[in-house]
């Protein structure tokens, strides 16, 4: 069983930014794909961006140029520098982790963003 745990969330203004962090633990077979997901108020879960065991990377459009993923793979690591942020940006924000046996979701780090 694989577990997350997420940090880096919290209060910004517009224009700032935030680090997201998920750190996997437990009975960990290769990691394949780590990713950011978010879900604003009434509003579905969302892709925000992947990134493979390659370095392959996928973002949605609303964060491409702002928000970069990266991972440490020695760490079972996956991080989120969110640039530029935006009032719309404003959500819980899950990591999810793709091993070959499992899916795995962390418990969600909230990140708002003043006007």
């Amino acid at each position: 069983q694989v577990q997350l745990v997420e940090s880096g969330g919290g209060l910004v203004q517009a224009g700032g930014s935030l680090r997201l962090s998920c750190t996997a633990s437990g009975t960990i077979s290769r990691i394949n794909v780590m990713g950011w997901y978010r879900q604003a108020p009434g509003k579905q879960r969302d892709l925000v961006a992947v990134i493979s065991s390659g370095g392959l990377t996928n973002y949605s459009d609303s964060v491409k140029g702002r928000f970069t993923i990266s991972r440490d793979n020695a760490k079972n690591t996956v991080y989120m520098q969110m640039n530029s942020l935006k009032p719309e940006d404003t959500a819980v924000y899950y990591c999810k982790v793709v091993t070959a046996r499992s899916i795995s979701w962390g418990q969600g780090t909230q990140v708002t963003v003043s006007s």
